[in-house]
């Protein structure tokens, strides 16, 4: 959006989420004219919503394909574009029952960018000719959050307290299942480490059980109000807000990536373009960047916790392990950025 605005500052534009995960997140977010919701993909939902709008170009992202908005747009042509895209030959589109979705595809995407070659062999595979390959623009995005990481009074306070030269292990978007293995990790281990925990769900039903789990524990927003000065004891940082975590990975030495015994993982990315050596839980098949770090080395995957004790006791054990893996990451991210350039080049032609 920022490098398209860049080249048509003139052109206004719209931001819609389907997720609260993503509108809390951003619903103040400047780089666009207006944020809201993506209604529900209903027929009436639909017209109503391009009858207000009235949009130029749409474009969506990865697997947000909603029939009706596609048959719209298509209706009242305007030009449509898919980017970041995975396919996968287990999705409906590629079997028999599914190939009239397949053919909505074909008809109503101006272009459709995919990630990866086994994509753009399956749509070519329904005669789909509008697409390419361009890398996922999250590389481009997670590639300016390191280079412009600001620094965290609150979270380097607490690190200041507990300083002890252990490493810091960063749970990024955990979920239960992710917590529990963790405080287990941090009972059982005899060596130290301490923990920045930053739940996917910050209400305070969900940060009161973090804190049961994690007894010797603190919220960033008890030192953030200067209610309690962090201590030694206090190993565990509990992140009860949401927004600060893509910055927060610059503590880290090892990341955790929640998600992985729900419906799959989540973003993965924002960790490895610090250097972070990734472990993340078994549900990662729908992510190609989870594979591709598993393969280079610079990631794992778990499923029981003396799997995750298999992996991060050596790292605490020996920090110096850290160093292969970390410069793996840094290189997947660098030789992954362009995504952003290669799509508006096909646009502009």
């Amino acid at each position: 959006m920022e490098a398209y605005r860049r080249q048509h500052p003139d052109q206004p534009m719209l931001l819609t989420f389907f997720s609260p995960s993503g509108y809390e997140v951003r619903k103040d977010y400047g780089g666009a004219d207006a944020v809201c919701y993506l209604p529900l993909d209903t027929p009436r939902n639909v017209r109503r919503f391009l009858d207000a709008v009235h949009p130029k170009m749409a474009f969506f992202v990865k697997y947000d394909i909603w029939y009706n908005y596609l048959n719209q747009l298509h209706r009242r042509h305007i030009p449509t574009y898919l980017f970041s895209a995975i396919f996968r030959p287990g999705q409906y589109f590629f079997k028999p029952w599914g190939r009239w979705f397949g053919g909505q595809i074909k008809s109503c995407y101006s272009r459709i960018f995919v990630q990866n070659e086994e994509s753009l062999h399956l749509l070519q595979g329904l005669g789909i000719s509008q697409c390419s390959i361009a890398a996922d623009t999250r590389f481009d995005r997670v590639g300016q959050i390191a280079q412009k990481a600001a620094s965290d009074s609150v979270v380097e306070q607490w690190l200041n307290a507990t300083e002890d030269g252990s490493i810091v292990l960063v749970a990024g978007s955990s979920w239960p299942p992710d917590e529990s293995l963790l405080a287990r990790l941090m009972v059982e281990d005899e060596r130290p480490m301490r923990l920045i925990v930053a739940p996917h769900e910050v209400n305070s039903e969900h940060v009161e059980q973090i804190e049961r789990l994690f007894p010797s524990s603190l919220r960033y927003s008890q030192i953030a109000s200067g209610d309690v000065q962090p201590d030694a004891s206090q190993r565990t940082l509990i992140i009860d807000n949401v927004g600060k975590l893509s910055q927060l990975y610059r503590y880290g030495a090892i990341a955790y990536i929640g998600g992985g015994f729900g419906v799959g993982i989540h973003n993965i990315l924002e960790a490895i373009t610090f250097g972070l050596p990734v472990v993340f839980g078994p549900n990662y098949a729908k992510f190609q960047e989870a594979h591709d770090i598993i393969a280079l080395g610079g990631g794992w995957s778990i499923s029981t916790y003396e799997e995750l004790t298999g992996v991060v006791v050596p790292l605490l054990a020996d920090p110096a392990r850290l160093n292969t893996p970390s410069e793996i990451c840094r290189e997947y991210i660098s030789s992954h950025v362009g995504g952003t350039d290669a799509i508006l080049r096909s646009l502009e032609a």
